[in-house]
């Protein structure tokens, strides 16, 4: 049954009271709570980039990073869970036909977890290859039916032919429990194993080919997914941040009214004409997240949506602008705890959690703003090679 995502947002709004009442538990038991996932697959957020075939919305990438922002407001581990299944979604609606059908055809509802990292290996047989491979931080693995991993294809002799990421059912995988983490801890984000586990040639795709554009999928007119792989793979990662900002912004301010500054004349935060130079700075930052976020996705799905293949300098400057907005919404948080005082750091305070899962996502290494300004500034002189290949 083909679905729209006509209320998809309000749906995942009126959640964020259980969120909020959920994060606590969410962060103690080091996995999203199963209250969260059973609420949001009723609204429909992992269904934002399955393929319509499959009764998803097959949504763009504008929607996933409102989707994962609107989760983030009430719980972070639950947003960049959310996030990742989402895309890992994407990624395996690029593959050829045969292997969406093993993942949807007779579950339209099946989940995905995934690491790109290619710490494996492999040996070719008839039909596909054994891999054995051991993959950290899978977020959302608890919760997921599938994992989409990386893997470095041999050839019959044994020689390293290309890195592809493949398809594994977790009913051949085995999850470690390795996630011990100041910030983002309920996410589960855990370890993967798979050993001689075979995976057939239809379950693997080439990165070469996923990085020109050249997707497997046969259904051309599905403009989501003719997206640019890696300038996907690296915005969808700021939503989760921009849903931690926004969120600590509005609640700075709300408290402002009620709040006084110690050792102080003023009876209330909002009078102090420094509380109202840093929320403006602060806000000002969310709306340059906001605005560089927003504008990384619009982009890849313009491209898309007009059968457009980027080339690298526009997939570098696109890397690098995402990291823009993750690094903005960091710091609009960081400046939001000066100015809500030192009880930002009382476990009590939703600030404290905000501020550890902004400072713990924003160092993920695909998204790392430093990474990705040198990628962009050696493409400005004219490189096109070079840190990594995955632009």
């Amino acid at each position: 049954m083909t679905q729209t995502a006509d209320g998809l947002i309000d749906r995942i709004a009126a959640l964020r009271p259980m969120l909020e009442a959920n994060a606590d538990q969410t962060e103690t038991d080091r996995r999203v709570v199963e209250e969260n996932i059973t609420a949001l697959a009723a609204a429909g957020a992992f269904k934002v980039t399955v393929p319509k075939r499959y009764g998803g919305y097959e949504a763009n990438l504008r929607t996933k990073l409102e989707v994962s922002r609107e989760v983030a407001k009430g719980c972070g581990s639950t947003g960049w869970v959310t996030a990742l299944m989402n895309i890992c979604a994407l990624f395996t609606g690029v593959m050829n036909e045969q292997a969406q059908d093993d993942v949807w055809g007779d579950n339209p509802d099946a989940r995905i977890a995934g690491v790109l990292t290619p710490t494996a290996t492999s040996r070719k047989v008839d039909g596909g290859y054994i891999v054995s491979g051991s993959w950290n931080w899978a977020s959302g693995s608890y919760h997921a039916d599938w994992s989409y991993v990386g893997v470095p294809i041999v050839d019959e002799n044994g020689d390293f032919a290309f890195p592809a990421t493949v398809l594994i059912p977790n009913c051949d995988i085995t999850i470690e429990d390795t996630w011990f983490t100041s910030g983002m801890k309920g996410t589960g984000s855990n370890t993967l194993h798979a050993r001689d586990v075979f995976v057939p040639d239809h379950r693997v795709q080439a990165v070469p080919n996923l990085l020109t554009h050249n997707h497997d999928t046969p259904f051309k007119d599905e403009a989501l997914y003719q997206s640019a792989f890696v300038p996907a793979a690296v915005v969808i990662l700021a939503g989760p941040q921009l849903g931690l900002a926004q969120a600590a912004l509005d609640y700075v301010i709300s408290m402002g009214h009620k709040r006084g500054i110690a050792y102080t004349d003023f009876a209330v935060q909002r009078d102090a004409p420094t509380f109202q130079l840093a929320v403006a700075k602060a806000a000002t930052l969310v709306d340059t997240a906001h605005y560089f976020a927003y504008g990384v996705a619009d982009a890849i799905d313009a491209a898309a949506a007009a059968g457009r293949t980027m080339d690298y300098a526009e997939r570098a400057r696109l890397r690098s602008n995402a990291g823009v907005a993750v690094e903005s919404a960091r710091e609009a948080i960081r400046v939001l705890c000066s100015a809500h005082g030192a009880s930002s750091f009382a476990q009590s305070s939703p600030m404290q959690r905000w501020w550890r899962d902004s400072e713990i996502a924003s160092r993920h290494a695909v998204i790392a703003p430093e990474t990705s300004q040198l990628i962009y500034g050696r493409s400005l002189m004219g490189f096109t090679d070079g840190i990594t290949f995955l632009v």
